[in-house]
C-alpha cells in the first residue's frame, strides 16, 4: 500500500462532489462521515473488524501526482483552479475508529471520519473497499477456526483469490481471525505470520513412483513431513507409503516434529479414520492428519460430527473469497455538520422506507457493556459523544425499534469500554498500528466475550446494539420534523 499512489481509487462521483463543493459551498466546512454496515454476512452472529492498517497507509499517502492531475484534466469535467487544488491536496482530519480484531456488530460506527468536506468526500471509497474486503474475510475465516475447534486451519485461497491483492489482504485477515499459517509466501513476508504448505500431486508424479517421491521429500523437509497421499491411492498405496517413510525416519534417528498425512479427495471423514487406524498400529498415534478439499465451516463441521479423526484444515476457495457471502455491505453516510457560529454538530439524518436504512444521526461513541460477572458482552451502546454512563449507577437499555423490550442493568453488575479510538489528529497518525499476530492474540480475547449462543453457525443470537435515549430522543425528533415539512 505504502509503495503505490491510490488517491485515484476513487468512484469519480467523489472528485465531482469535491469539485462542486469547491465551487458552491465552503470547502472548509466540517462534518462527520460514519462507516457502519447492516448486516452480519453469512448470517452469523457478529463480525471481525479488519483492514484499519491499510486505511492508514492509505490516507497517510493521499496526494494528487501530476500525471493524477494531467489525467484528471484530460476528462473534461475539472476546471483549472479545482485542479489547482489538488496539487496540494493533503488529509487533515481526524479519524476515529475501532481497533482490528475487534468484534463488531450492525450499525454502529467502525470508522468516523471528522474532516473538511472535500477530504471526507474523497476518501469515502478507498476506506469501503478496505475494511468490507477484509472484515468480510476475517469474519468467514473466524468461523472457519470456530468450526475447527481448536484444530490448526491454514489459509491455502491465494490462486482462488480475486486478484494478487485479494489473496495478500484476505490472507491478512484470515490471520487476524485465528488460522495458524498461509500458503501465501508475499504475505508472509510483509505480515511477519507463519507461512506453510506440503507438496502437490505433480511432486509425486514427477517421481518414477509414489514411495521414491515420499523419500526423496522427507530427506528435504524432515522437520515439516506432511505427505500428499491420495496421488493413487489412499489406503492401498499412499498411507502406506508414507508409514514406510516414517519409519525410515524413525530407524535412522531422525526426530519428529512435525509429520503425518494430507487428504485433498475422497470421503474425508472415511478415509481419515482408516488412515489413523493405520497409522496407530504403526506406532506413530501423534501423526498429523491433514485435509483440503474445497473445504469450509459447514464441511469442516459435518465432518467433525462424524467422527473424522483431521486434526489440521487447509481452507482455500470457501475462505479467501467468502464464497457464500462474497460481499460485506458496508456504507459510508454522513451523520452532522459544524455550525460556524456555534462549533456545534448539527445532526444530519438520511430517510428510507425500509426503517434499517435510516441512519444514525450526530457525533456518537459506542460504549461495550459487559456482565462484570462473566466478562461476556451483553449490548452494545451507541450514544453522543460526550454522554457519561457510571458502572456503579443503573443502566436502562432498550431496543431502538421495538422500544417496550428493554433490560434493566443493576449498579455495579456490568463494566463499559469505550470502543473507537482515535487514530488521526489534524491530519497526522497518532495511533501505533500491532502486528499481525499481536491483533490475532487480540481478537481471539474478544471472541471469547462472546457468548457460546452468538457464536454458533446456524441461527446464532443476536447481540442487541442499542441507542442511548438522548440519541434516540434526537433521531426521534429529526424524524418528525422531516414529517412535519410534508
Amino acid at each position: 500500500m505504502s509503495q503505490r499512489n491510490l488517491t485515484l481509487l476513487t468512484d469519480l462521483y467523489e472528485l465531482t462532489m469535491m469539485q462542486g463543493y469547491f465551487k458552491e459551498k465552503d470547502a472548509n466546512e466540517t462534518v462527520i462521515f460514519d462507516v457502519f454496515y447492516r448486516s452480519n454476512p453469512g448470517g452469523n452472529g457478529y463480525a471481525i473488524c479488519a483492514g484499519l492498517e491499510q486505511v492508514i497507509e492509505y490516507v497517510n499517502e493521499l496526494h494528487f501526482d501530476q500525471e493524477d492531475v494531467d489525467y484528471l484534466r484530460s476528462t473534461g469535467l475539472f476546471e483549472e483552479d479545482f485542479l489547482e487544488y489538488l496539487h496540494h491536496f493533503k488529509f487533515s482530519g481526524d479519524i476515529y475508529a475501532i481497533p482490528e480484531g475487534t468484534v463488531i456488530f450492525p450499525r454502529e460506527p467502525l470508522v468516523k471520519v471528522i474532516a473538511p468536506i472535500m477530504e471526507a468526500q474523497l476518501i469515502e471509497t478507498a476506506l469501503l473497499n478496505i475494511i468490507n474486503h477484509q472484515s468480510l474475510i476475517a469474519t468467514k475465516a473466524a468461523r472457519v477456526v470456530f468450526a475447527a475447534a481448536g484444530d490448526g486451519v491454514m489459509e491455502f485461497g491465494l490462486r482462488r483469490a480475486q486478484g494478487p491483492d485479494a489473496g495478500i489482504y484476505g490472507a491478512r485477515a484470515a490471520m487476524i481471525a485465528g488460522c495458524i499459517g498461509t500458503s501465501n509466501v508475499l504475505a508472509g513476508k510483509m505480515f511477519h505470520v507463519p507461512v506453510r504448505g506440503t507438496h502437490a500431486h505433480s511432486w509425486i508424479m514427477s517421481f518414477p513412483d509414489e514411495l521414491t517421491a515420499f523419500r526423496n521429500y522427507a530427506k528435504l523437509y524432515p522437520t515439516a513431513c506432511i505427505l500428499l497421499v491420495d496421488t493413487y491411492d489412499t489406503l492401498k498405496s499412499g498411507v502406506p507409503n508414507a508409514i514406510k517413510v516414517f519409519k525410515e525416519m524413525r530407524e535412522a534417528g531422525i526426530p519428529f516434529t512435525t509429520y503425518g498425512i494430507r487428504l485433498d479427495s475422497g470421503d474425508l471423514a472415511y478415509l481419515s479414520k482408516k488412515a489413523k487406524k493405520m497409522l496407530d498400529e504403526a506406532g506413530f498415534t501423534d501423526a498429523v492428519i491433514s485435509a483440503s478439499n474445497d473445504l469450509d465451516e459447514t464441511l469442516i463441521n459435518s465432518l467433525k460430527i462424524q467422527g473424522a479423526t483431521i486434526n489440521s484444515w487447509g481452507v482455500g476457495t470457501n475462505l479467501i473469497t467468502s464464497k457464500d457471502s462474497p460481499s460485506f455491505g458496508g456504507v459510508y453516510k454522513l451523520a452532522a455538520i459544524m455550525d460556524k457560529k456555534t462549533g456545534r454538530f448539527i445532526p444530519k439524518i438520511k430517510l428510507s422506507e425500509n426503517a434499517e436504512k435510516i441512519t444514525n444521526p450526530g457525533n456518537k461513541a459506542i460504549k461495550r457493556i459487559y456482565s462484570r460477572e462473566t466478562g461476556k458482552i451483553i449490548a452494545d451502546l451507541i450514544c453522543l459523544e460526550g454522554e457519561n454512563f457510571k458502572e456503579n449507577h443503573s443502566l436502562l437499555l432498550f431496543d431502538p425499534i421495538e422500544t417496550w423490550k428493554k433490560t434493566h442493568l443493576a449498579p455495579n453488575s456490568y463494566t463499559i469500554r469505550d470502543l473507537l479510538v482515535q487514530i488521526f489528529k489534524d491530519g497526522k497518525c497518532i495511533y501505533d498500528t500491532p502486528a499481525v499476530m499481536d491483533i490475532q492474540s487480540y481478537c481471539k480475547k474478544e471472541l471469547d466475550t462472546l457468548w457460546d449462543e452468538s457464536r454458533r453457525l446456524v441461527n446464532p443470537h443476536e447481540v442487541h446494539v442499542d441507542l442511548s435515549n438522548e440519541l434516540w430522543h434526537m433521531k426521534n425528533q429529526l424524524l418528525e420534523s422531516y414529517h412535519f415539512r410534508d
